[in-house]
């Protein structure tokens, strides 16, 4: 695995668990040489992820829609920023330079992620490992409605264990670095 992007909030949320595991999460990918592929912002958790990266010399590309340069005030110290037309394409060109997904605490556009890279494993697009860091319990609820979804028939046992889930960003790192594409 030589990149992973990481679908997160362009806020920090109100716990300071958040910031601390996004993080120690790039801590333990950068010990594993991997490159760093996210949303190009420079606030909330997206800033956190690019400046521990970049203070501790890893490789981090961005890739950030012309329409939210200025709201979501583009990185400029990244070693690669990706302007794209829109969301789609932002979607798209992550997909294509990552090797894997992992999922922080987020709102609606890290859901979006998350769940068109599990679909599109699903259904054969791609053979790329998802992960969700489930820090502090943000996640409690997601994991309990794919459980029920599970039972309910709806997804199968099989694609609920090809995710990756955990609280520790270096059991995760270490659990998505596993995994066989």
């Amino acid at each position: 695995m030589k990149s992973v992007a990481i679908f997160c909030g362009a806020r920090s949320g109100r716990k300071d668990a958040y910031q601390q595991a996004a993080e120690a999460l790039v801590d333990s990918l950068l010990e594993q040489g991997i490159t760093i592929v996210y949303g190009g912002g420079n606030v909330g958790l997206m800033g956190a992820i690019a400046d521990r990266a970049l203070a501790s010399g890893g490789r981090v590309v961005g890739v950030i829609p012309h329409a939210l340069v200025d709201k979501e005030q583009a990185h400029e110290n990244l070693s690669e920023l990706i302007h794209v037309n829109d969301m789609h394409e932002r979607k798209q060109k992550m997909s294509e330079l990552a090797d894997g997904f992992i999922t922080l605490s987020g709102g609606a556009g890290s859901m979006d992620e998350l769940f068109q890279e599990i679909a599109h494993r699903q259904v054969g697009y791609h053979a790329k490992p998802c992960a969700i860091l489930n820090t502090a319990g943000y996640y409690d609820h997601l994991v309990a409605w794919l459980e029920n979804a599970v039972n309910e028939g709806f997804i199968t046992q099989y694609w609920y264990d090809q995710l990756v889930i955990d609280q520790s960003p270096v059991e995760l790192v270490n659990r998505l670095m596993g995994t066989r594409l």
